[in-house]
């Protein structure tokens, strides 16, 4: 969707208390309306594929506190998929890297939910510049994700 559009409809914008919560944790970088590549390959309850890409677009936040990441497909609605502390223990079915190109985060499906089987990945495709990489404490994080982003990622309803 071209930037255009996103913009105009807001879609990708980070909702208002979520702004908020992030500009009293003392801001590093923050991108609203980023593209985001949605690569899945597997098999979740309701959907198989052998490869599928799409394009998403959301918002990326770094603080002094914690990475923050949304995917948007509709205006005013953000879901989080990495809300994750720099002093948080580093374990988890899901890896994230931060480098120049943006934010990678890969998920081992059958890690998350054993009902699925397969690899997701979401790509925040947004320049951050060298001087920010440098202030983070780290640029590789592991963290747990709940079931449901999984199946909102892949467009098939979640049903526990």
């Amino acid at each position: 969707m071209a930037v255009f559009l996103r913009k105009l409809f807001r879609i990708g914008k980070l909702p208002s208390e979520l702004r908020a919560e992030v500009e009293a944790e003392g801001l590093l970088f923050m991108a609203e309306y980023v593209a985001v590549t949605r690569r899945f390959r597997g098999a979740v309850p309701g959907l198989r594929s052998s490869g599928s890409i799409a394009s998403y677009v959301g918002s990326l936040v770094l603080t002094d506190q914690r990475v923050l990441g949304t995917l948007s497909s509709v205006p005013k609605l953000a879901g989080r998929t990495i809300d994750v502390r720099w002093d948080a223990a580093q374990a988890g079915p899901v890896k994230a890297e931060i480098s120049a190109t943006g934010l990678t985060l890969d998920v081992d499906l059958a890690a998350v939910d054993p009902r699925c089987s397969g690899e997701l990945s979401l790509h925040y495709k947004e320049d951050i510049p060298e001087d920010v990489l440098a202030r983070l404490p780290r640029t590789s994080l592991a963290y747990d994700m709940p079931p449901e982003f999984i199946f909102r990622a892949v467009g098939v309803p979640y049903h526990p």
